[in-house]
């Protein structure tokens, strides 16, 4: 099959990480391209491999994933990352999702869940428990008002967490429109990626 989502497993617990490939290798449209141990070892092989995403474990001896994460953003990685952890306290992910992480679950999501996860953050959305969301824009100042009314549909969108495709089907608009149009709010809020701009458009009530 073409066009599988080619996934990245990062775990220091081997028996993990062989659960997560046995259970996502018989899934159609997903492949293991590799493992790591490690947070040093998750972004070597990052490089090497260039995933479509990375399942990254917080909690692991050396470096950690929260410090693998931000080298993979430092290094411009395409990548993806999903992180799966145990801690059920949303505070202890934020670190993660403020170095740049797309989204998380809980190593007890049941499986078709994380299925569905990894294919959400392939498709560009960002998964967010309401009260990281909520953490993370307090202290924003949102300033939407300097959009153009078709930014503002768009930042809104974004918002409800849709990937580009899904907004230029929803605005009837060309993919590489809505494209410019994300760059253009990027560049008028200051917002480094989607999860920052996701926050503004909650922060000002556009959601």
């Amino acid at each position: 099959m073409t066009d599988r989502i080619r996934v990245l497993v990062v775990d220091d617990h081997a028996m993990v990480r062989q659960g997560l490939r046995s259970f996502l290798e018989v899934q159609d449209d997903l492949e293991v391209v590799g493992e790591a141990a490690d947070g040093a070892e998750a972004v070597a092989r990052a490089a090497e491999l260039l995933p479509d995403v990375v399942l990254l474990d917080l909690r692991m001896p050396g470096v950690d994933g929260v410090a693998a994460l931000r080298e993979m953003t430092a290094r411009g990685l395409p990548c993806r990352v999903l992180v799966i952890t145990s801690f059920t306290e949303p505070a202890a992910v934020l670190p993660a999702v403020r170095a740049g992480a797309a989204g998380y679950v809980y190593k007890d999501v049941d499986p078709p869940a994380l299925a569905a996860a990894i294919r959400s953050v392939h498709l560009g959305h960002t998964l967010l428990h309401p009260e990281v969301a909520r953490v993370l824009s307090e202290g924003e100042t949102a300033d939407p008002a300097r959009l153009t009314p078709r930014e503002r549909q768009v930042l809104a969108e974004i918002g409800r967490g849709r990937s580009n495709r899904e907004i230029a089907r929803a605005l009837g608009l060309a993919e590489k429109t809505v494209k410019s149009h994300v760059s253009a709010i990027f560049g008028k809020l200051g917002v480094q990626d989607r999860t920052q701009a996701a926050l503004y458009a909650v922060r000002a009530g556009m959601v």
